[in-house]
C-alpha cells in the first residue's frame, strides 16, 4: 500500500526518493472489517486524515492505515520498506541458551492496554476514570495501592473491539497518596502484562508497550 507522501532516503550510499509504504499478507489484506476510506462523519475524508482516500485496518497500530493512498501492489514476497523493516520495528532481547539475540519485528496488530485517566469527586464519592482498547475488552480490573484487583464498570465502547472501551470505578478514597493501576482482559482471557513482565523488560523500543501503568494520586 503506497502513499502519496514521498521523501528522500540514503540507503547504502544512494539517496533515492521513496513513498510511505506498508505490507500485509494476503490473509490480512483480506479481512472483511478492512476499508478503503474517503468519507468521514458524512463528509469527504479531510485533507490531514489522508484525503482523497486512506486505508483502515481496524485492530492495527495506527501506522498501518497508510493515507493519501496511491496504488495498491500485490506481490509474490513481502514488501520490506522504511516503515516496514527499519521504522516502526520492536527490538527486543531474548536469550537462546545463554546466549543473547537482538530480534526486530514488524510492529503489527494492536495489544491489549489500558490506562487509569483522571479521578472525579461528587459529594463525599470518588470515581475513578479510563480506558481499554486494542482487544475485544471483555472485563477491566483496578488496584488501588496493594489492594485487591477490583472489577470496573464498562461503558461506551464496550460492544465494539475495534473502538476504545471506557470504564469506572466507584471508590471510597481516604485522603492522602495512592497508587492507581489498571489491567485489561480480552474475551480470550489474555491479560495486559505487568510493567515487568520479561516480555516488555527485554525490549528496547517504545513500539508496542503495553505494560500496565501505575498513576498516582493525591486525594485531599
Amino acid at each position: 500500500f503506497f502513499g502519496a507522501d514521498t521523501g528522500m532516503e540514503e540507503i547504502r550510499g544512494r539517496e533515492v526518493e521513496k513513498a510511505w509504504a506498508r505490507s500485509l499478507s494476503i490473509e490480512d489484506a483480506m479481512r472483511l472489517e478492512n476499508m478503503l476510506a474517503f468519507e468521514m462523519n458524512g463528509e469527504a475524508l479531510p485533507h490531514y486524515h489522508g484525503k482523497p482516500v486512506r486505508l483502515l485496518v481496524p485492530g492495527w497500530y495506527g501506522v498501518a492505515n497508510v493515507k493519501w493512498l496511491k496504488r495498491i501492489e500485490v506481490r509474490d514476497t513481502r514488501f520490506m520498506g522504511r516503515f516496514m523493516a527499519k521504522d516502526y520495528v520492536t527490538l527486543r532481547e531474548e536469550d537462546h541458551n545463554g546466549e543473547t539475540v537482538w530480534a526486530e519485528t514488524s510492529v503489527g496488530r494492536a495489544r491489549i492496554n489500558s490506562i487509569a485517566a483522571k479521578v472525579t469527586k461528587e459529594g463525599q464519592r470518588h470515581t475513578v476514570h479510563g480506558a481499554a482498547w486494542g482487544a475485544d475488552i471483555a472485563r477491566v480490573e483496578v488496584q488501588v495501592d496493594d489492594g485487591p484487583w477490583m472489577a470496573a464498570t464498562l461503558g461506551e465502547g464496550r460492544d465494539d473491539p475495534y473502538t476504545w472501551t471506557f470504564w469506572s470505578l466507584d471508590w471510597d478514597a481516604p485522603s492522602g497518596e495512592h497508587t492507581v493501576t489498571s489491567r485489561a482482559i480480552d474475551v480470550d482471557g489474555k491479560v495486559q502484562p505487568a510493567a515487568d513482565d520479561d516480555m516488555l523488560v527485554r525490549k528496547r523500543t517504545y513500539w508496542e508497550s503495553n505494560g500496565q501503568y501505575t498513576r498516582r494520586i493525591a486525594i485531599d
